[in-house]
């Protein structure tokens, strides 16, 4: 994934036609590969517990890690004992690994760390992602399900359920990668089991996503905790009046910024790439000002952060009947 968009991603502009030969490339060999595995020439792994990928069609930005953890939760409280395998993008371990809750991000990746510190569940990390199933279960007998954190393109896994991320924000101009910020083509929607809408859904995307269901989702948070001090909370109006500072090194930060601002609070913004890894200097402010976060940005910055530093965690809030769904994807329709 790039580190940051270039700008003429979200427009049809002479840069984007100018790449336009690499991205119908891009296309055809990325379609050629999945095709491969559809028909068998190239080899998917089938585990030995349902599985259930989480993905988009777009590089960053769409709720993805939320999903996944509401997805966690939504399992549990069905009875299913769920795991998570991800990539570890950002993380320097070679093979694969267990994400201790807690853990190192700049080894683990801030994302695996993340949910391996909030969603109660092992979480296994490697590029061979059917590699990290098998190690997830050896090591978690009583794991009855996984969940493929991302890997709606990696192919070598077989997968039960697709569950596709869309927030239509990035998909940008819609072209394919690297004229444009898609990994595959929007007709690629139409063949996912469900997908997850974050914000607006156009009549032009529901028709090319035909009958495949749509939940909305929204991501919704509460009070702020203090980095490093979870348990200590604060309110939105607790910080009114006083200097803030919001950073994000997330997908979409200015989602991030407007959600702060919706609250009433005056920030200074400080966005950040991706995955950005932060120093001291990043998070540095003025004696008396406060910080503000993402839970994602937090899991790498709670060593050398500021005293008056928050946290402000976001979950995924679903639409009804979407947790049922793919219970029933995963275990079969129930009987008379």
């Amino acid at each position: 994934m790039p580190r940051s968009a270039p700008g003429f991603w979200q427009r049809r502009g002479a840069a984007a036609w100018s790449l336009f030969p690499l991205a119908l490339l891009f296309g055809f060999l990325a379609g050629l590969r999945r095709r491969l595995f559809a028909f068998g020439w190239l080899k998917s792994e089938r585990l030995p517990v349902p599985v259930v990928v989480v993905g988009n069609i777009a590089v960053g930005g769409s709720g993805k890690t939320p999903v996944a953890l509401w997805l966690t939760e939504a399992l549990r409280a069905r009875g299913r004992r769920p795991g998570i395998v991800s990539r570890g993008y950002g993380g320097s371990v070679d093979g694969v690994a267990e994400v201790p809750a807690g853990g190192d991000p700049a080894r683990f990746g801030d994302e695996p760390v993340l949910m391996a510190s909030t969603s109660g569940c092992p979480v296994f990390i490697g590029r061979d992602r059917p590699a990290a199933g098998r190690a997830l279960l050896a090591a978690h007998p009583e794991v009855d399900v996984l969940i493929a954190d991302d890997g709606l393109q990696h192919y070598r896994l077989a997968r039960d359920v697709e569950l596709v991320v869309v927030d239509e924000a990035t998909l940008g101009n819609r072209l394919r990668l690297p004229a444009g910020p898609l990994r595959e083509g929007v007709g690629r929607l139409a063949e996912a089991t469900l997908i997850f809408a974050h914000g607006g859904f156009s009549a032009a995307l529901a028709r090319a996503v035909g009958p495949v269901p749509v939940f909305r989702f929204e991501l919704v948070g509460g009070a702020f905790e203090r980095v490093g001090a979870r348990s200590e909370r604060c309110r939105a109006a607790d910080l009114r009046g006083r200097r803030l500072h919001a950073m994000a090194g997330i997908g979409r930060p200015e989602r991030f910024f407007s959600q702060l601002e919706a609250m009433g609070l005056a920030i200074e913004r400080r966005p950040f790439a991706d995955h950005h890894v932060f120093t001291p200097a990043d998070v540095a402010v003025p004696d008396g000002d406060v910080l503000l976060m993402t839970e994602k940005d937090a899991v790498k910055c709670a060593p050398f952060a500021p005293a008056d530093s928050w946290v402000w965690p976001v979950r995924a809030q679903v639409a009804p009947g979407a947790a049922e769904l793919i219970v029933e994807k995963i275990d079969g329709p129930p009987t008379a």
